[in-house]
């Protein structure tokens, strides 16, 4: 039994009786007199309980005057929300198909966790938004084709549309994993015609073909150590480390953001906030970068720091000319 549900037994059991002793509370409470000691404080000082202890009487009660007191309405915490309420989103996007037998009633089920907490269905979703930003549709049969890959472990023949040199290439790649990043997907993989470990976006892969040959596999480790050391998405084992110093102003926000699992910080005396972390492509960062505009300068390396001044420029020249 969890905290909570001991704090809606304890509301029942004292409104049950004239007064509950101590030992029939702790018998169905099961916990020592420590635990429900801090039980007892916390729906007095923190829930406005007026639980009080009748000598007379041997036990506890509510105050005569609040006979009628409630607990206050418990809903999920922050990640269970966010986990129920993404659960229910993406359900309610997919097209009617194959699984929409099995997609009902999870839906169903889901809005009935939702109410569950003592809140309409409806109210929930009207009252709480999940937003999505810069999301890109990938197609699904695509999709599908390279879902079934990455479990099968089979290889893939891709046809993939690289934006930076606006041309399209065929890959043939061992697909490793699915990534959900930023409301998109990519597909991790070892490509075959590179021997080296790439990340594709699903968005970019305009035709897949899968293939009678097994996959090769790689432990998850060696795609951490190529994809994950790095910054955001893109991959690279060499990494350098960024330093950026944020404003006493933005510093407010930066301080609580979590850029990267391995990220270092410091306070300076004037109120600025300086953040390290690593990189092995700077194209993603350069992004976060610039989003903060005049509130963020990158301190090292120096490469970083010029790439900083070149797009700047760039951006400044291109208002000039109007």
């Amino acid at each position: 039994m969890d905290r909570t549900e001991r704090f809606y037994l304890i509301e029942r059991l004292l409104g049950a009786r004239r007064s509950t002793p101590r030992s029939l509370l702790l018998n169905e409470l099961g916990v020592s007199w420590a635990t429900l000691k801090r039980d007892l404080d916390y729906l007095r000082n923190r829930l406005n309980a007026p639980i009080v202890f009748d000598r007379g009487l041997g036990g506890y009660r509510f105050e005569q005057q609040a006979s009628s007191f409630e607990l206050p309405g418990l809903w999920f915490n922050a990640s269970e929300a966010h986990a129920l309420l993404t659960l229910h989103s993406l359900l309610t996007e997919i097209q009617p198909g194959l699984l929409s037998a099995h997609i009902e009633p999870l839906k169903l089920r889901l809005g009935a966790i939702l109410a569950s907490a003592g809140h309409a269905q409806d109210d929930v979703k009207s009252r709480i938004r999940m937003l999505t930003m810069a999301a890109r549709q990938a197609s699904p049969a695509s999709f599908e084709v390279i879902a079934h890959a990455v479990l099968a472990r089979r290889q893939l023949l891709i046809s993939h549309y690289n934006r930076a040199s606006d041309a399209l290439v065929e890959r043939t790649v061992s697909p490793q994993r699915l990534v959900y990043y930023r409301d998109n997907w990519y597909l991790d993989a070892w490509c075959h015609s590179r021997d080296a470990i790439r990340s594709f976006a699903l968005d970019a892969i305009r035709a897949a073909q899968p293939l009678s040959v097994s996959a090769v596999e790689l432990h998850d480790s060696a795609l951490d150590a190529e994809l994950g050391s790095g910054y955001g998405i893109f991959s690279g084992a060499a990494v350098q480390w960024a330093q950026l110093k944020f404003s006493a102003t933005r510093a407010r926000w930066v301080a609580q953001e979590r850029w990267h699992k391995d990220q270092r910080s410091r306070w300076l005396d004037s109120g600025e906030y300086v953040l390290e972390l690593p990189y092995a492509d700077a194209r993603e960062l350069l992004m976060d970068i610039l989003r903060h505009g005049g509130e963020v300068e990158v301190l090292a390396p120096p490469a970083l720091r010029q790439a900083v001044q070149n797009e700047l420029a760039q951006a400044l020249a291109r208002y000039r000319t109007r």
